[in-house]
């Protein structure tokens, strides 16, 4: 009886701790532990999809905890606070990465690159710089509030993200997660990103760097759309259709998400109430934050398409 009222008494913290050790002994493995060292090039870009330099395995799909005891040596409780710990340190001490608009890499000289690049490929905007959309991200239907998450689009239950891609593959901004039943223009108005436009996207001469949406978004000075209407002429057609092959590379990097992080494309274990489901994409288990290093690292099918290299790693983590 002391013993729980000496626990009831520690911080959440201690807590965990005590409660991780409770179940060592009956969780541990009698593997021997993964030595990182010992595992050969070929082995490492094999097993973890990337060079040993920059080793990542976490979440393949649809690994499970008990699958990868023997990998690593380590209980599946060991593991979960492992990824856990990891998850919580990258998201707080990066995700201003997603947020922000003012990043070195995002400043006028950069922006204009971007828009050069992107009217390179034949597009008739000339100040695009980026690309803005919205992505659904299925999730195991929930014992509650099914109906604020179904999005009756795609027919499934979601959590919803907007994303702003630049032409180097890298995402500039990511907002969510909300509920799946949210239209793409509330999503962009919660998210406060046309009131962040003007202050970053103008320069002191008064040039405006604009991104480029679907016809869902509102048409502003720094958010252009395509035309619409029953009767638009050539003209409007022909920058319809421009636009429209450009803006593709939105929908690789949501794709290059998934493939590296396959467990994000995983419904039946991505189960709301029981995990942090919206920060699994974001970091995100990981992965936009982690696929933005990726992509540093080693490029993107973007980055080629527009010939723009991204940032150093370093320089990017800097912000």
């Amino acid at each position: 009886m002391a013993n729980f009222r000496l626990l009831a008494a520690m911080d959440e913290e201690i807590e965990d701790e005590l409660l991780f050790l409770s179940c060592y002994k009956d969780n541990s493995n009698s593997g021997d532990a993964f030595n990182f060292d010992e595992l050969s090039a070929e082995a490492c870009k094999k097993l973890f999809r990337l060079k040993k330099m920059t080793f990542k395995f976490i979440l393949a799909y649809p690994s499970r905890l008990s699958d990868l005891k023997s990998v690593f040596g380590r209980s599946e409780t060991a593991m979960s606070i492992i990824i856990n710990t990891v998850l919580n340190f990258v998201y707080d001490a990066y995700n201003h990465l997603l947020h922000d608009l003012n990043s070195n890499w995002l400043s006028h000289r950069h922006l204009q690159e971007y828009a050069d690049a992107v009217a390179a490929r034949d597009a008739p905007l000339l100040n695009c710089w980026g690309f803005i959309d919205g992505t659904v991200r299925p999730l195991c239907r929930p014992t509650t509030n099914q109906r604020i998450l179904f999005n009756g689009h795609k027919r499934v239950h979601a959590i919803k993200f907007q994303s702003i891609v630049a032409p180097n593959g890298l995402v500039a901004n990511m907002y969510g997660p909300i509920e799946g039943r949210r239209h793409d223009a509330g999503l962009l108005r919660e998210s406060g990103i046309c009131g962040e436009l003007p202050t970053h996207m103008t320069t002191s001469t008064g040039d405006i760097y604009a991104i480029y949406g679907d016809p869902a978004y509102p048409m502003t000075t720094h958010i252009i759309k395509p035309f619409r209407g029953g009767v638009i002429s050539a003209a409007q057609t022909r920058f319809n259709k421009k636009m429209s092959a450009v803006r593709t590379c939105v929908e690789w990097t949501f794709g290059k998400i998934l493939t590296l992080f396959a467990f994000l494309d995983y419904k039946k274990n991505l189960k709301l109430y029981l995990q942090p489901v919206g920060k699994y994409y974001l970091v995100g288990c990981n992965g936009t934050i982690l696929v933005n290093c990726h992509t540093c690292l080693y490029g993107s099918e973007t980055g080629h398409y527009f010939d723009i290299d991204p940032p150093s790693l370093e320089n990017y983590l800097s912000g």
